[in-house]
């Protein structure tokens, strides 16, 4: 099963998987927490966007909805892994919100158990599909019927400590064999070279997929591609390159790395921009992911649902339509460190002008979806654990891989 593709082919399927982006940080709550709420006005709110620099954008978005479409919201948010499971089990417990942002990969399990509303008629009426790219659009389509809106666009590159790199003579890697040279004469006393998250999670897998695609391989071949992409992280931990602890790191956690310095390069994505940009302690540059046979990224970016419990269904709708404005999705956008899922809008933001942003944008190209149907979870938590055995030395790379890809095969559509 193949997942190659040239820069048309991304115009039609980018997006299909996210993102992303997963983020991490404590369960927080602004209002109160009561799902589907009572009030006449009143909408329950969820999303898993909690990094501090971002909050100053959702309290914007929030507040120019709240004005514009009458309404009033309570806005609760989750880390990136608790999202999902919160709505799975709020379907049996009642306790649902009427509106949510979510990771696009969920829709392969939320749209089968009948949690979604149907907008179909609703985006019919609009008539906005069109301005977005195929693939963001599309992954909200399931058996010809749209339950969900774009809400961004995202991907990886890697982030380097430009004043490391000059210290050490050292250049941004282009090729794994560089990316190990480079992190190798980077680390020094608690400095590593290179900063990942390996996290059991979806996280850990969205951050290892480039890897594995850069082998020339996908998931019908794991067992041998997926051996030389675990490899070759495991080389990084035996030479000190790489910490251990990143099989516990969200990638929140790997910036954290960065940013005080004890990381010279990480992978992650444009959402760490507000961060980044915010302190001045390191500066950094931005270059596409280092590569084997072929250049890879992973493609993300989350969604706008409504909950099909929800009796707002209405003004929800008003809420999305007004988030899609463009003035409003620029600043909204900008704000967050996200690129737009919209095709109309590649000169309207910050992205058109920016170089770090452009180095996100022409990735794009390479960025792959994680397009691999409603089995995708089973398979991505078979490459979760692989990641860990790898890492943690409790397995070899080539006996994780053959144990993975026993439980991907099975799984993958005909």
């Amino acid at each position: 099963m193949s997942n190659r593709f040239d820069r048309r082919s991304f115009m039609r399927i980018s997006g299909t998987g996210v993102l992303a982006a997963g983020l991490a940080g404590p369960l927080t709550a602004c209002g109160g927490s009561e799902s589907s709420s009572s009030g006449s006005n009143e909408l329950v709110w969820w999303d898993y966007l909690v990094e501090e620099a971002r909050q100053p954008g959702m309290k914007a978005l929030i507040a120019d909805i709240e004005k514009q479409v009458g309404v009033k919201i309570t806005r609760r948010t989750f880390p990136f892994a608790e999202l999902e499971p919160a709505i799975i089990k709020g379907a049996a417990s009642g306790d649902l919100p009427d509106i949510a942002i979510v990771d696009n990969t969920s829709m392969n399990s939320f749209v089968p158990q009948g949690l979604l509303t149907d907008l179909t008629d609703r985006v019919k009426k609009w008539g906005q599909s069109k301005a977005y790219y195929e693939g963001p659009w599309n992954s909200g389509v399931i058996d010809g019927k749209t339950y969900s809106v774009p809400n961004n666009s995202n991907c990886l590159c890697l982030y380097y400590n430009t004043e490391m790199l000059e210290a050490a003579g050292v250049e941004p890697p282009k090729t794994w064999d560089e990316l190990a040279e480079a992190a190798k004469k980077l680390t020094k006393g608690d400095t590593f070279g290179f900063a990942m998250s390996a996290i059991k999670t979806e996280e850990g897998v969205f951050q290892f997929e480039p890897f594995l695609w850069s082998t020339g391989g996908d998931l019908d071949t794991f067992g041998t591609d997926g051996a030389k992409a675990l490899g070759f992280l495991k080389e990084l931990v035996d030479a000190g390159s790489l910490s251990k602890q990143s099989v516990g790191w969200t990638q929140q956690d790997a910036n954290t790395q960065f940013v005080s310095g004890r990381a010279a390069m990480q992978i992650n994505g444009p959402w760490q921009l507000p961060a980044l940009q915010d302190q001045t302690k390191v500066k950094w540059g931005v270059v596409p992911i280092p590569v084997d046979k072929e250049p890879a990224s992973c493609l993300g970016g989350e969604n706008w649902v409504i909950l099909k419990t929800s009796s707002k269904a209405d003004q929800c709708w008003e809420a999305i339509v007004r988030s899609q404005e463009k003035t409003v999705l620029a600043k909204y956008l900008d704000g967050l460190g996200l690129l737009p899922a919209r095709s109309d809008m590649a000169d309207a933001g910050k992205w058109a002008t920016d170089p770090t942003l452009k180095v996100f944008v022409q990735e794009f190209a390479n960025a792959r979806p994680r397009s691999y149907g409603p089995n995708y979870p089973q398979m991505s938590q078979a490459m979760a654990e692989a990641l860990q055995a790898s890492l943690t030395g409790s397995s070899s790379p080539q006996a994780a891989a053959r144990k993975a890809a026993s439980a991907i095969t099975p799984k993958l559509q005909k």
